[in-house]
């Protein structure tokens, strides 16, 4: 579908599809792989209703309800930091705010009430639940902004969209790096008040996610928007300097021997396009960042059977002893493999902003890759 059929694409040659085509592709593949559940899958559907929504596909956007309604009855659920997972999270918040499935709207309005209630540090920062100590994590911003913003317009609660904003502007001050810009990961997972060392590449992807979705849905006379738009500026500015000459972010983002990440590039691309979108990145810098990125992150990254690439897995403050949570820990804890879950979801965020970039069609990978990371930049634009 999302190839171009006058395009030739068997392997060993270029295969050329429209982005929003091969977005709707790479969630088939995704869904076709399993389940759709937990933050990985909900973020895919969310993605995919953004892009029905952008395009004014109604079929897609019907599509992304007939899973929902699988949920929460149908659904094998594992079990969940954030029990609004059980609906369908943000994809059930946002198709409500669409004026979509409006029997639904106690239920999302119960499970807002949960995460309104859930526990907090003394900041005011949702923190793991059964745990002891104030741990937080920079993934919690996800789950939390983009449900409670979506719940909030949904359901006319300003309390809600205030808190959609503390779950993104609480975690980027405490979580900030101030040498460069950047966020760690997490607070008190090494020891209390101790900061990971990290600057992990889906984690600074995870809370320039959670800003974009407040750029995107607050106002602009919203009380609260300059706080947001000013670290979504910031953390924009900070993480620029650091894609690499293939168009990608890295697994660190400011090492440069670090190997190139394909979910946190997705995030970090879906964000600029949204910056761009609304007014709030101006200049062709950001522009071509984008048209670089997206083309850099398929030809390397997407397979012409839309298996994904250079996916991190699931990672919290990895390593042990004094290891643990360090750049190094994050560097080799895990290795990326074809199609790990958290792959999908950003992937087709970012293909749903192509538009802004001026991008209508992407190169996928000639050949699939063979190694575990993809091959050194060698001065070119390699397949990897």
């Amino acid at each position: 579908m999302g190839i171009s059929e006058h395009a030739p694409h068997g392997l060993g040659s270029p295969a050329v599809a429209a982005p929003a085509s091969l977005a709707v592709d790479l969630y088939d593949h995704y869904e076709r792989s399993g389940e759709v559940k937990a933050y990985y899958g909900l973020l895919a559907l969310y993605a995919l209703a953004r892009v029905g929504q952008g395009t004014g596909n109604s079929a897609v956007l019907d599509r992304v309800e007939r899973v929902l309604r699988r949920f929460p009855d149908e659904i094998e659920h594992p079990p969940y930091n954030f029990p609004s997972y059980r609906i369908g999270g943000m994809a059930q918040s946002f198709l409500l705010a669409q004026g979509r499935m409006p029997e639904r709207r106690e239920w999302v309005r119960e499970y807002a009430e949960e995460m309104m209630a859930a526990p907090r540090d003394g900041k005011g920062i949702l923190k793991l639940p059964h745990s002891s100590g104030d741990l937080i994590w920079i993934d919690a911003a996800m789950a939390a902004t983009p449900f409670l913003l979506h719940a909030g317009q949904a359901l006319g609660n300003r309390r809600y969209i205030d808190e959609a904003v503390d779950q993104a502007v609480l975690p980027y001050d405490e979580l900030l790096d101030s040498a460069n810009g950047l966020l760690h990961q997490c607070r008190g997972f090494i020891a209390p008040g101790v900061l990971s060392q990290d600057h992990w590449g889906r984690g600074n992807g995870w809370g320039y996610f959670a800003l974009a979705e407040l750029v995107r849905g607050l106002a602009h006379d919203d009380p609260r928007r300059g706080e947001v738009v000013g670290r979504f500026r910031a953390l924009s500015q900070a993480l620029l300097p650091h894609q690499s000459p293939r168009g990608l972010w890295r697994q660190e983002i400011p090492l440069p021997t670090a190997w190139e990440e394909s979910s946190g590039t997705g995030l970090i691309l879906y964000g600029i396009g949204v910056g761009i979108e609304c007014g709030v990145l101006e200049g062709p810098v950001w522009r071509d960042a984008l048209r670089r990125g997206l083309t850099g992150l398929t030809a390397s990254c997407v397979n012409q059977d839309f298996s994904i690439e250079n996916s991190c897995p699931g990672t919290l403050c990895p390593g042990t002893g004094a290891a643990r949570g360090t750049v190094e820990a994050y560097l080799t804890a895990q290795a990326p493999y074809r199609d790990e879950p958290h792959g999908c979801g950003p992937l087709v965020l970012a293909l749903g902003v192509a538009p802004v970039a001026g991008v209508d069609r992407v190169v996928l990978r000639a050949e699939p890759q063979q190694t575990t990371f993809l091959e050194p930049w060698k001065g070119r634009h390699a397949h990897g």
